[in-house]
């Protein structure tokens, strides 16, 4: 049985959490436009500093701001004082995060930051803390309390920090027109990039690998073309090599119920004119989107009324498309 103290207790933390993101609208004013506008007209990169959870919520951020247009990365206050510091340039913009905003691995670090005249915008819970009487910016996202019941653990203060971060992404992402083909091109190797930026030119099968037989072949023709190409269909093509239609898995299920002959009746006679198909350039997703649409499982493309190229479900799967 489970405990109910455990749901109890789950609950509070909920609503604990909740409060304190309501409590940051109060903290997007004119100092989070300020932060903003630093960002935005950086031409080096954000760089992006806390220490502890600080720091684990400020790799998130920075990680953030890199995907969403915003060039950033993020450096350890501790390995700053130790030659990190020369990653830090004057056209760079840094984000110091620190709850209590007395943070000495930070704190420290700041004279450096002064005399390189690089912007400092601090994310504190206390805005009259040293880092952020000393920062061009301080964003507050100070807390009433925390979630851990001995008001020690930072979990309260750590979302609130997060959420703001994301608001600070986002409203840049907008500022800067960015798009998902933008998003796409930072994450080629995810299946968001695959679906933003693989094309059916990617993944279909092309030149002799696409099945295809003259429209007056005979039906077991056909099906010996399909067997040797796999994909499950054929194109079915005039004399000049345009396309007539498609033949399928599904239409030979279709013509034995009929009682079809393959082996006197033509191709052109059974198949599916007028078929459903794809071009080169269309996104592999569009293409999925239309093949669950019309209840298909393969599509072929076509260039100038010639079929270039064919592909089925599992060729999306393959590619991660699905």
């Amino acid at each position: 049985m489970t405990d109910p103290n455990f749901l109890t207790q789950a609950k509070r933390v909920l609503d604990i959490e909740r409060e304190a993101i309501n409590g940051l609208y109060d903290s997007i004013d004119e100092r989070f436009g300020q932060a903003c506008a630093l960002m935005l007209r950086c031409s080096g990169r954000v760089v992006v500093t806390g220490m502890g959870k600080s720091g684990h919520i400020g790799g998130k951020i920075a990680a953030t701001l890199a995907s969403t247009g915003t060039p950033a990365f993020f450096v350890h206050p501790g390995e700053a004082s130790h030659g990190d510091l020369g990653m830090i340039t004057k056209q760079d913009v840094v984000l110091a995060i620190s709850n209590s905003g007395e943070t000495s691995e930070i704190v420290s670090i700041i004279p450096v930051l002064k005399r390189l005249n690089v912007p400092l915008i601090a994310m504190t819970g206390r805005p009259d803390s040293t880092l952020a009487t000393l920062a061009d910016v301080h964003i507050n996202v100070a807390v009433k309390e925390e979630a851990c019941p001995l008001g020690l653990a930072p979990t309260a203060s750590t979302t609130a920090t997060l959420v703001m971060g994301d608001a600070l992404a986002v409203s840049l992402l907008h500022a800067r027109g960015f798009t998902a083909d933008d998003f796409a091109l930072s994450h080629p190797g995810g299946s968001l990039g695959k679906r933003l930026l693989l094309r059916v030119a990617d993944i279909m099968h092309a030149g002799e690998r696409v099945p295809r037989v003259q429209g007056k072949a005979i039906i077991s023709e056909a099906l010996l073309e399909m067997s040797r190409k796999g994909l499950g269909m054929t194109t079915i093509v005039d004399s000049n090599n345009n396309l007539l239609g498609i033949f399928t898995d599904g239409d030979l299920r279709r013509i034995l119920d009929q009682r079809v002959d393959v082996h006197s009746v033509t191709i052109d006679q059974v198949m599916t004119a007028r078929c459903t198909t794809a071009h080169p350039d269309m996104l592999a997703a569009e293409a999925l989107q239309l093949m669950e649409s019309r209840k298909i499982n393969g599509l072929i493309v076509v260039a100038d009324q010639q079929p270039i190229g064919a592909f089925n479900m599992h060729d999306l799967l393959q590619a991660g498309v699905i």
